[in-house]
């Protein structure tokens, strides 16, 4: 490959292969990270004028020697034998998708979620400290802590038998959704990971997920108006959805749904096309979507507790097919375990403003502002309230 033609989504594209390879070789995860960076260093110095075939084993033989490096006593002797600019021999690579391999590796049953989001980021996004600390809105030395930990915990354990496909699964969805929210592109990541995982594995979950991920990110160019505000669904310009990323992501669901082994993530696939498939929003079938939520629910033994968001957005259907009071009606029966989280007062807000009643929809979406945390969406209840206060 030419020095021309690897630009820096190629160049990142590499990087977590050859970590990778090294970390399946059994060199310590911190280390390999440390030499792959030195030998990154020697490639901007060196292709320029003296390009590789093969850009990938030269990164990871020039690694691999930073490694053998770190462990001479004659460090000095060592680092003057590799000042030479010839071709470094390729090692070999194993077999698979080094990169899938690496992304397990990350999803360590042993970390945090935020540590395993974290470390995957790092390793296999190709992100830095910096950015990762942005899309999280912390500061970069508590991110640094935080991917630091994540590689004690590692360091020394066998990476054979890393996170199971759930753990995976989990943490591209936490990198997902982290996207809507930071501001460096996490959600155009995790499709990138997940697209893979669909190429590695025949488990249909993981085409619900693509599938999930696809569906929702075709609405993001109409998600914020040009001031930056969020954009209700209801109220979003539907023409301004990506048609190809939805067509794509019906094929994907479809593909799943084939296989009659549903999961939450087909389900919420499922109903995220509906919204899709509806020209207006006056046409979402919501009995339907009505249908797919009664089934997400049940996949789960106690909804309430352990899968809020989905019973409250089974009132929202409940309202619009049954009618708002019944809608209201469901999240009484919720209050005393989520009465006290802004999600239930923005649903009762949304419901009593289909009823008609406004003043209570007002009263409900203040409450709600009150109480969120994310200043995006607090604005946005913020003027919902205004809205619904002003008729």
């Amino acid at each position: 490959m030419p020095t021309e033609s690897l630009d820096e989504g190629a160049l990142r594209a590499l990087v977590p292969r050859v970590l990778a390879a090294l970390v399946r070789r059994g060199e310590d995860f911190d280390a390999a990270e440390d030499a792959l960076q030195e030998a990154l260093l020697e490639a901007l110095r060196v292709w320029p004028e003296h390009p590789p075939r093969d850009p990938r084993a030269w990164l990871a033989t020039v690694a691999t020697r930073r490694l053998v490096d770190a462990r001479r006593s004659e460090a000095a002797r060592a680092r003057r034998e590799e000042a030479t600019f010839a071709e470094p021999r390729p090692v070999a690579t194993e077999a698979g998708d080094d990169t899938l391999f690496l992304l397990f590796c990350c999803c360590h049953p042993e970390l945090a979620p935020a540590s395993q989001v974290a470390l995957t980021l790092r390793a296999v996004g190709g992100l830095t400290t910096r950015e990762i600390a942005d899309a999280f809105y912390v500061p970069e030395a508590t991110m640094a802590q935080r991917i630091s930990r994540a590689k004690r915990t590692v360091r020394g354990r066998s990476l054979d038998q890393p996170g199971d496909l759930a753990v995976v699964l989990r943490v591209l969805y936490l990198v997902y959704t982290a996207g809507h929210a930071g501001r460096v592109d996490l959600a155009a990541e995790a499709i990138r990971l997940a697209r893979q995982l669909t190429l590695a594995t025949d488990e249909p979950e993981a085409r619900g997920l693509l599938a999930l991920m696809l569906l929702n990110h075709a609405r993001l160019p109409a998600r914020l108006d040009s001031a930056g505000r969020i954009v209700t669904l209801d109220r979003q310009d539907r023409s301004r959805w990506n048609t190809r990323e939805i067509a794509e992501g019906v094929r994907v669901l479809q593909s799943a749904l084939s296989t009659h082994q549903r999961g939450r993530y087909q389900v919420e696939a499922a109903i995220a096309a509906l919204h899709d498939d509806a020209a207006s929003a006056e046409e979402t079938d919501w009995p339907q979507i009505l249908d797919w939520y009664d089934d997400l629910v049940a996949l789960t033994d106690d909804p309430v507790r352990k899968d809020p968001a989905a019973v409250l957005a089974r009132a929202v259907a409940v309202g619009h097919v049954l009618g708002a009071a019944a809608g209201l009606r469901e999240t009484d029966r919720l209050r005393e375990v989520l009465g006290d989280r802004h999600r239930w007062h923005a649903v009762r807000g949304h419901l009593y403003e289909l009823a008609g009643d406004l003043p209570a929809a007002g009263a409900a979406y203040a409450e709600a502002a009150h109480r969120a945390t994310d200043i995006a969406e607090r604005d946005h209840l913020v003027r919902q309230a205004a809205r619904a206060r002003a008729g």
